[in-house]
């Protein structure tokens, strides 16, 4: 029988050991690139995504999606729209029947929207923030879902680094990929919980 909290503390998620994806990031800059990258991610049936955006420190000043990750259990690619646009192609890979797993998707569509004129959310998607509540996990961070799950530590200390850098930093590549991967990861993780039943909730406090 598998036990999850439904919350937890920053606390107890800052002591907690770091987690860092070990697998392979293809940073891709080009069509050519980006295209031989969506053959072989339509081979997978579930994928995690997620978006970086150039912060603003100034008020009314709102960037473009900057990079967009696609990762698999252990392959990510790191799209850089500055430099790429949104080719007809990637669109529709975000619009196919591939699964496409994130968290708080509303955002990131948001971001594609002001890239594109066009919404990703005709495709096939997971939001695992209603994924969790169903569930009973109360939670809604990337964060703080994946250390109830299993106990370790995303970092977000590049968060607010500038996505639209000549070239990308390897601390920014694997922040990047880690919080793709991890989507996809917490997923898989919890379609075996609930197929299985062989788990159980436990409110903190009560």
């Amino acid at each position: 029988m598998v036990i999850l909290q439904n919350r937890i503390s920053k606390q107890e998620v800052a002591e907690m050991p770091k987690e860092v994806f070990g697998g392979r990031i293809f940073v891709v800059f080009t069509e050519e690139e980006a295209r031989k990258a969506i053959d072989y991610l339509n081979t997978h049936a579930v994928v995690g995504v997620d978006t970086e955006t150039r912060p603003s420190f100034k008020k009314g000043t709102v960037h473009k999606v900057a990079l967009l990750q696609v990762s698999t259990t252990d392959t990510c690619f790191l799209f850089r729209l500055n430099r790429l646009g949104l080719p007809d192609f990637l669109e529709e890979f975000l619009q196919n029947d591939v699964l496409k797993v994130g968290l708080s998707l509303k955002d990131d569509f948001a971001a594609m929207r002001r890239r594109n004129n066009g919404d990703p959310r005709t495709g096939n998607w997971v939001e695992l923030q209603d994924y969790v509540a169903k569930m009973g996990i109360q939670e809604m961070s990337l964060q703080k879902i994946y250390a109830l799950l299993f106990g370790r530590k995303i970092s977000k200390s590049q968060r607010l680094t500038n996505w639209e850098a000549d070239a990308l930093t390897e601390a920014q590549c694997l922040y990047a990929a880690t919080d793709a991967w991890s989507c996809v990861k917490m997923y898989n993780y919890l379609e075996q919980l609930r197929a299985s039943g062989d788990f159980r909730i436990e409110k903190v406090g009560e």
